[in-house]
C-alpha cells in the first residue's frame, strides 16, 4: 500500500477520473481556528469537508476517538462515497488531519485511499485551482464497512503488549512530553511514555515543507529505531492524531501496516493504574 499521491498527480487524476477528495482539516493541541471556515475560505475544487470531530464516538470521554462501523458508514455515505471510489485526504498544513482521515477510512476497509502530500500548501505551490464557498450537497450512498480490527488497539491491548513485548510502540509526541519535562496540554494527564515505548516525534519523518521524507531515509529512521522489517508497530502519541503520520510514514519505508493506539497518552495518562516512565 503506497498511501501517497503528490499534488501534480492529483491534478491529472482529477482531470481524466473519478475521485473523492477530502478536506481533513482539524486543530492539533496549541491550534486555534475554525477548520469549516477554512474550508469555506479556500479548498480544492470539488473536495468535500470531512468532520474529523463527527467521524468521532460521540459518547467517549476521549478526544476524537473512534466511531462504531454503523456511524462511520453512515457518514461516509452521506458524503456519497462508495466502496469502489477512489478518495483522497488532504489538511490546510498540519499533516496529521489527513493522516487520520486516511487511517479511519483504512481501518474500515477502504481500499484506495491516499493522502495529498504535501496538503493544501503544496497544492497551492503550483497554483493549481481553489474554490471558495460550501460544499454542494452530496446524494447518499450505502455505505459497507469491512472493519481491520488489529489496526485498532485499545488499553487493554496495550497493557497486554507491554507485558508480553508483543510489538514495538512508537510515540509520536514530542520529546519534551515523551520524556515528561514538558506538562501535558490536556489537565489531569501524567506527564511521560509508556515502558518500552520509543519515542519518534512526528514531524521527523517529514522535511521542512510539510512533504514525507524519502522511502529509503524513512526506512533507514525505523530501522536506526531497532526495528526489524517484518514488524507491526502500535503507534501512539497525545490523542490519535499525529501517530497516524507515523502510520503513513511506515507504509512508505515498506513497513507492515500499523496498528494505532486510540486513546492513546490522553487515556494512557489518565488512567491510574497504568505505568508511566520518565526519564527526565
Amino acid at each position: 500500500m503506497f498511501p501517497l499521491i503528490c499534488a501534480e498527480e492529483l491534478k491529472h487524476t482529477i482531470s481524466t477520473s473519478s475521485v473523492r477528495i477530502l478536506d481533513a482539516t482539524a486543530c492539533l493541541p496549541g491550534e486555534n481556528f475554525n477548520p469549516r471556515q477554512h474550508f469555506v475560505d479556500g479548498h480544492i475544487a470539488g473536495s468535500l469537508y470531512f468532520d474529523i470531530e463527527e467521524f468521532s464516538d460521540p459518547d467517549s470521554t476521549l478526544p476524537h476517538t473512534v466511531p462504531t462501523p454503523a456511524r462511520f458508514a453512515s457518514l461516509f455515505g452521506s458524503l456519497g462515497i462508495s466502496a469502489e471510489d477512489t478518495v483522497v485526504f488532504y489538511d490546510q498544513g498540519n499533516v496529521a488531519s489527513a493522516c487520520r482521515g486516511w487511517w479511519l477510512a483504512r481501518l474500515f476497509g477502504h481500499k484506495n485511499v491516499f493522502v495529498l502530500d504535501g496538503g493544501l500548501p503544496a497544492w497551492r505551490s503550483q497554483e493549481f485551482p481553489l474554490e471558495r464557498g460550501a460544499a454542494s450537497k452530496q446524494s447518499n450512498t450505502s455505505y459497507r464497512c469491512k472493519t481491520h480490527y488489529e489496526r485498532l488497539k485499545g488499553l487493554g491491548d496495550m497493557l497486554i503488549n507491554i507485558e508480553q513485548n508483543l510489538h514495538p510502540i512508537l510515540d509520536a509526541r514530542s520529546a519534551e512530553r515523551f520524556f515528561g519535562r514538558a506538562p501535558e496540554p490536556r489537565p489531569g494527564v501524567a506527564s511521560g511514555h509508556m515502558p518500552g515505548a520509543l519515542n519518534l516525534p512526528f514531524k521527523r519523518v517529514l522535511d521542512e515543507s510539510g512533504h514525507f521524507l524519502a522511502p529509503d531515509k524513512l526506512h533507514q529512521i525505523f530501522i536506526e529505531l531497532g526495528m526489524r522489517e517484518d514488524q507491526q508497530a502500535i503507534t501512539t502519541c497525545g490523542s490519535g492524531m499525529t501517530a497516524s503520520v507515523l502510520n503513513i510514514a511506515l507504509c512508505r519505508a515498506g513497513f507492515p501496516e500499523a496498528a494505532l493506539y486510540d486513546g492513546s497518552w490522553a487515556e494512557w495518562g489518565s488512567t491510574p493504574d497504568a505505568p508511566v516512565v520518565k526519564d527526565n
